[in-house]
């Protein structure tokens, strides 16, 4: 089988169920969006990780590639292949246990610190433009509403995330100093 169908070539791409939609259409962009998010995890794993962070990017990626795909249903009634409130609470529980680990904020905190931090910052920043894009489709069309949880806790998720690695790595984070 080839990799390119060329069916695309007219600017149209295909969605789930033999819907054809402009290649421009916000939910083309959203789910694109997202495939960015995981593209840029993919970079953060190429770093020497500890093996809790790397499976819980692993794991994520393939929520990830699910959210694309959630959002290329517009079958809502399809209840396959969906983001659930599970996921959005296992995402909060991960948060919570990392958590531990570091001390209270109590200042703003710059991206940066480690290379691998650096990234994390990167890709939580590509989450929230993810999460604004899924948002302004769901002003359009309407879609599985835990997608948009999904992501918000996720950013939160990569900047708790951003702080560990640092700090498993006698990192000190980078305070905002105005």
């Amino acid at each position: 089988m080839k990799i390119y169908t060329k069916t695309g070539d007219d600017g149209n791409t295909g969605l789930q169920g033999d819907f054809r939609i402009a290649k421009s259409h916000p939910r083309i962009i959203a789910y694109g969006t997202v495939d960015e998010v995981n593209a840029a995890i993919g970079v953060v794993l190429s770093n020497v990780l500890d093996d809790d962070i790397s499976k819980v990017l692993s794991k994520i990626q393939n929520e990830l590639f699910l959210l694309g795909s959630d959002l290329s249903n517009q079958n809502l009634n399809e209840l396959k292949n969906r983001i659930s409130l599970e996921m959005v609470e296992n995402l909060e529980k991960t948060i919570d246990i990392f958590e531990l680990e570091l001390p209270p904020i109590t200042n703003f905190i710059l991206p940066g610190g480690s290379i691998a931090a650096a990234q994390i910052h990167q890709v939580r920043t590509i989450i929230r433009r993810a999460e604004t894009l899924v948002v302004q489709l769901s002003d359009k069309d309407e879609i599985n509403s835990n997608c948009i949880k999904y992501l918000n806790r996720l950013s939160d998720l990569m900047f708790v995330m951003g702080r560990l690695i640092n700090k498993r790595n006698d990192v000190e984070d980078i305070i905002w100093k105005p």
